[in-house]
């Protein structure tokens, strides 16, 4: 193409976007991000941008509101200094498991959030696991939706564990670890989840034969791993001999890490869509995969014109 390319970050996870700088061979844009005395975002772009390509890397983890609302900052910055197009990159969707009334006079805030993003004047947007694929359709411009699921089935298959079963952990999430199971021919479990009165998950049974057998949760987003310390010792009261999790997203909010130590879960395979905290970097049970190439080959891919639905042919 020949309009230039520009990829800028948030302060949300800096290490990412170098990677993801690196895997393009290009550099980060230059432009100061800070904060005024009262907590205000503070940015400015340091060089020319008029008819370029840009490319800006924010997930929106937690603390979920600040980063967002530095997204919207830096959009319309860029949209101001005259950007040919402006792609934003959420490896992690903030917001998006408010997708839908589920109970009365709620809010559905994976819409808002996909309204204040087009309003501050992005022209597409690349993400990656979204919660649900359905929030696409919350977009008026163009989603290049992304899964990690490459990345997590190359370090799967390095394993080479025996007799895998791949697990679901709730009806919803089903199609996504048929896929994984697909690709690993291997077969397929779904925990099915009683929930109680505080909205708690009380019992969680084991549908699907998991006995002797690797199993292996897949699932989008680990926030509080309550659930998920529950559905490794369903698997193991099942049976099972070996049991591990995938997760993209390592939201981990407090107290998932101790949960994590505490379980008999032998290993949680996390992306870097979101950075872990010092307690989540120091736990033996957590192994963390770069999906930064991945990010950079579908940038590429935007940036070219090219397909990005090809990367995972």
């Amino acid at each position: 193409m020949s309009r230039p390319i520009k990829l800028f970050g948030g302060s949300c996870n800096p290490k990412l976007t170098l990677a993801i700088a690196e895997s393009l061979n290009v550099p980060l844009g230059k432009a100061r991000l800070g904060r005024f005395k009262d907590s205000e975002v503070s940015f400015q772009i340091v060089e020319n941008i008029r008819g370029a390509d840009v490319f800006v890397v924010q997930p929106t983890a937690p603390p979920v509101n600040e980063h967002l609302v530095e997204l919207l900052i830096m959009i319309d910055a860029l949209k101001r200094s005259s950007a040919n197009r402006i792609t934003t990159v959420l490896p992690y969707y903030g917001y998006a498991r408010q997708d839908r009334k589920d109970r009365p006079r709620v809010p559905i805030s994976a819409k808002l959030v996909a309204d204040l993003l087009s309003k501050a004047g992005t022209h597409r947007v690349l993400t990656m696991d979204l919660h649900v694929g359905q929030i696409q359709g919350f977009f008026d411009i163009p989603v290049d939706h992304i899964f990690a699921a490459p990345v997590m089935l190359d370090y799967v298959s390095s394993l080479k564990l025996s007799d895998v079963v791949i697990v679901s952990p709730d009806a919803g999430g089903v199609e996504r670890a048929r896929a994984y199971a697909k690709r690993l021919r291997v077969s397929l479990a779904v925990m099915d989840k009683r929930r109680g009165d505080s909205n708690e998950v009380d019992m969680i049974h084991v549908i699907g034969d998991v006995a002797g057998k690797s199993a292996i949760i897949v699932d989008d987003i680990v926030d509080s791993a309550g659930t998920l310390v529950k559905a490794v010792a369903a698997l193991y009261e099942a049976g099972a001999e070996r049991v591990s999790a995938c997760c993209t997203h390592p939201v981990l909010s407090d107290p998932a890490i101790e949960r994590i130590e505490e379980s008999p879960i032998e290993e949680l395979i996390v992306s870097d869509t979101i950075p872990l905290s010092e307690a989540g970097q120091a736990c033996q049970k957590i192994k963390v995969l770069s999906v930064a190439a991945l990010l950079g080959q579908a940038i590429e891919n935007v940036h070219n014109e090219r397909s990005v639905s090809s990367l995972f042919i």
